[in-house]
């Protein structure tokens, strides 16, 4: 039996590299020797917790997780069935594809791994090739970038919006790179760290506000103008607002902010928190909540690869897969790193 090192979470708040049985594939699979694997969030989630639920509806006990859901490596294996693939081929990987669970959420397999098993191996629905003028870790970008078009989409913006992206992160500066390459007037990003908005003018906003120091409204106002709510009274040009910060500050000056017939797109995870529904109301202020990417995840990879350096810019740190313990220190510590890729080289 051939084995290999995986990432999975260990007890609250750490992660193990435990040898498992390397995945031999059959006929209708490829194995994937993986290459660069991103830490989202939701990795993030998990750690914390020290895995996830058996049976999340009933609150069972907690159990590990193979970690990683955004990797992209070369393609060693292939099985007899399988056509449009053959060793050699570099990949990324539909994570929500996976017949036995969702590649490192929950799934029987993670892409923190040497190896990934891409079971009913399929192009243009588990995998798409990419070429090899595209570094590995800038590939592995496909699957974040995935879910800001998704919300972007959502949002149906157009060229003469002015927008306004609250946190700037991945998700966040993939929506603002998004709806610059869409055409969009004019695109705020909205951040507390310094060097997030720094990153954010790098990629192509045309302005940023530090929420933690300027009044939002005031500065949404001098960029975009004065409008007004359903009752007239006073409120930036702002035509749209993407939550890509999870804060329950941001609804409650969205809500604020909003002039009549604006729109607010959350993509990033809301905790518990009070919504002003009169304030929304006063607005006819849209909500729209984005999820995933039901289209998207290969829609991305032809633009990534025509303008993979300015997303390479979303990538803060590069640790090798011997310190992955150190990788998700990183991705665990508050305003220590923006994306954290894991790489795994010769």
């Amino acid at each position: 039996m051939s084995t290999m090192k995986s990432v999975r979470t260990g007890g609250a708040g750490t992660i193990e590299v435990v040898d498992v049985e390397r995945p031999v594939p059959g006929p209708r699979d490829a194995l994937v020797r993986i290459r660069a694997c991103g830490i989202c969030g939701t990795d993030v989630t998990f750690v914390h917790l020290g895995g996830m639920p058996a049976r999340a509806h009933l609150g069972g006990d907690l159990v590990p997780v193979p970690l990683g859901h955004e990797p992209a490596g070369e393609v060693v294996e292939v099985g007899a069935e399988v056509s449009g693939l053959a060793p050699g081929d570099r990949v990324v990987v539909n994570p929500q594809a996976a017949p036995t669970g969702i590649i490192g959420c929950g799934g029987r397999f993670g892409g923190m791994s040497e190896y990934l098993l891409i079971e009913n191996a399929e192009v243009g629905r588990s995998v798409a090739v990419f070429p090899d003028t595209v570094p590995f870790d800038v590939a592995s970008l496909n699957e974040p970038l995935a879910v800001s078009l998704h919300a972007v989409n959502r949002s149906g913006a157009g060229p003469g919006d002015k927008v306004v992206v609250f946190g700037a992160g991945p998700i966040g500066l993939g929506a603002a790179i998004w709806l610059k390459l869409r055409g969009v007037e004019h695109v705020v990003v909205a951040d507390v760290i310094p060097s997030r908005l720094e990153k954010a003018l790098a990629v192509g906003a045309d302005a940023v506000v530090d929420s933690a120091k300027e009044d939002v409204i005031a500065r949404l106002t001098a960029l975009h103008g004065e409008s007004a709510n359903a009752l007239g009274q006073p409120r930036p040009g702002t035509d749209l607002f993407i939550d890509a910060a999870g804060a329950p500050a941001v609804f409650d000056t969205v809500v604020r902010s909003a002039k009549w017939g604006a729109k607010l797109v959350m993509v990033a995870v809301q905790k518990k928190g009070e919504v002003d529904l009169g304030g929304m109301l006063r607005s006819e202020l849209t909500l729209i909540a984005s999820q995933g990417y039901p289209t998207e995840i290969f829609e991305v990879t032809p633009e990534l690869v025509a303008h993979q350096e300015r997303f390479s810019k979303l990538i803060s740190h590069r640790v090798p897969f011997a310190e992955a313990a150190r990788a998700f220190e990183l991705a665990l510590t508050p305003g220590a790193a923006e994306k954290v890729v894991v790489t795994l080289d010769d």
